[in-house]
C-alpha cells in the first residue's frame, strides 16, 4: 500500500540513518511500530508492516499474566507468518515471573525480548513495574541480568527518562543496562509523572545514546516526517518509534520513512485508498478476534481512520452505536465514498 515512489532507487539521497544490527538481523528502516496497549495487536501490526516499518512490537505483556496462562494473553503475543523481525514485549518486578515470560515469548517465536520499564499507567506502577522500576536501578540491574541469561535470543529495553523532572536518570538507566546485556535501548523522552502530557524531550533521549554504544531508538511526538528528523538531530538517535500518530493513520509510518531514507514523501491517501485499509483492517479484525470481539474493537479504531475528514463528528456518533458487524461495514464504506469526504480530498 505504500506509494510506489518510496521504494523508486532514482529518487534517493543518502539516507538519514542506515539502520543497525541486532543479533542476527538488520534493522533497515530503522523505523519502529510501537507497543501500546489494546491496539498494537496482530491485525493492526500486519497493517502497519506494510508502510515502511523495520520492526514491531507486541502489545506489553505483563510476566504474571503468563504465569497464569490465560486465553487473552497468548492471543496477544500472537505472531504473523513471517511476521520478522519481531519483539514480544513482557513487564513486571519479580525475576523468576520475567524470566518465565521471557522464555515463554521465545517460544512463541520472538526474535527479540524487549522488557518494559517505561509504562507510566498507575495500575501497573502499584505492582512496581513500567516506570515504577526505574526508582530502584539495583532491582533493574537484577532483572536484565536475570533475563539476559535466561535466553539465546537479544534482550531490548524500553524507559522512560525517570520518574520525575527531580529524579531524572536516563543515563544511569542506560549504562545499567548495556552493561549487564541489553542490546537495543528506546527511550521515550517523558518523565513517568509526565504521562503523555507536555512535550517529550528529545535532548534527554541524546542523554542516553551518548553514554552508550548500543543502538538507541527515540520515542515521543513524532507525528510526521519533519519531525522524525528533528528528533534523529537533537538526539543522535539511531532508530525512531512512532506510536499514537499511527492510531487510524499508518500513511504517517510512510512518511517517517521516506524521511530517514532521504525518499520523496508519499502523497496523502485519498478518500478510496483509505477505505481500502480500514475495509482491510476490519476484515483481519473479524478473522482474528471473531466478528463479536471485532465489532467493538472496529468502533475505535474505524473513527480514528476519519480524523480530520468532513462530517467524521456526525460519522463517529452513528457508528460507535452499531453492534451488527455487516451494518458497520456497510456505514462505513458508505461514508468514505460519500460526497462530504470526496469533496475534503478534492
Amino acid at each position: 500500500m505504500m506509494n510506489q515512489q518510496l521504494i523508486n532507487p532514482t529518487t534517493a539521497v543518502k539516507p538519514l540513518l542506515s539502520g543497525f544490527q541486532l543479533g542476527s538481523h538488520h534493522i533497515n528502516p530503522p523505523v519502529v511500530l510501537a507497543p501500546m496497549a489494546g491496539i498494537t495487536d496482530l491485525p493492526f501490526r500486519r497493517i502497519c508492516r506494510r508502510f515502511g516499518i523495520g520492526l514491531t512490537v507486541t502489545e506489553m505483556i505483563a510476566s504474571r499474566a503468563v504465569e497464569q496462562g490465560r486465553e487473552r494473553t497468548q492471543r496477544m503475543a500472537e505472531l504473523d507468518d513471517g511476521e520478522s523481525p519481531v519483539s514480544i514485549q513482557i513487564a513486571g518486578s519479580d525475576c523468576k515471573f520475567v524470566v518465565d515470560a521471557a522464555l515463554w515469548a521465545v517460544d512463541r517465536g520472538a526474535d527479540f525480548v524487549d522488557i518494559n520499564m517505561g509504562c507510566p499507567v498507575k495500575k501497573v506502577c502499584k505492582q512496581v513495574a513500567g516506570s515504577a522500576m526505574l526508582r530502584n536501578e539495583t532491582l533493574v540491574a537484577q532483572v536484565i541480568d536475570a533475563v539476559v541469561k535466561a535466553v539465546d535470543i537479544p534482550v531490548t529495553l524500553k524507559i522512560r527518562t525517570g520518574w520525575d523532572d527531580k529524579s531524572k536518570n536516563v543515563e544511569n538507566i542506560a549504562k545499567i543496562a548495556e552493561n549487564h546485556g541489553i542490546q537495543m535501548l528506546t527511550v521515550h523522552g517523558r518523565t513517568r509523572a509526565q504521562m503523555f502530557n507536555g512535550h517529550a524531550n528529545w535532548d534527554d533521549i541524546g542523554r542516553a545514546k551518548s553514554v552508550v554504544s548500543i543502538p538507541v531508538i527515540g520515542n515521543g511526538d513524532v507525528i510526521d516526517g519533519e519531525s522524525a528528523i528533528q528528533m534523529i538531530k537533537a538526539s543522535d538517535c539511531d532508530g525512531v518509534m512512532v506510536g499514537r500518530a499511527v492510531q487510524g493513520n499508518p500513511w504517517v509510518l510512510a512518511k517517517v520513512h521516506a524521511a530517514i531514507m532521504g525518499l520523496a514523501q508519499p502523497k496523502a491517501p485519498t478518500p478510496a485508498e483509505i477505505w481500502a485499509v480500514v475495509e482491510e483492517h476490519m476484515t483481519h479484525l473479524a478473522s482474528f478476534h471473531g466478528v463479536r470481539r471485532a465489532s467493538k474493537l472496529a468502533r475505535k479504531h474505524v473513527a480514528w481512520y476519519t480524523k480530520g475528514l468532513n462530517g467524521s463528528a456526525d460519522f463517529r456518533g452513528t457508528f460507535q452505536r452499531l453492534d451488527d458487524w455487516q451494518q458497520q461495514l456497510d456505514v462505513a464504506q458508505a461514508y468514505f465514498s460519500s460526497e462530504q469526504v470526496l469533496e475534503h480530498a478534492a
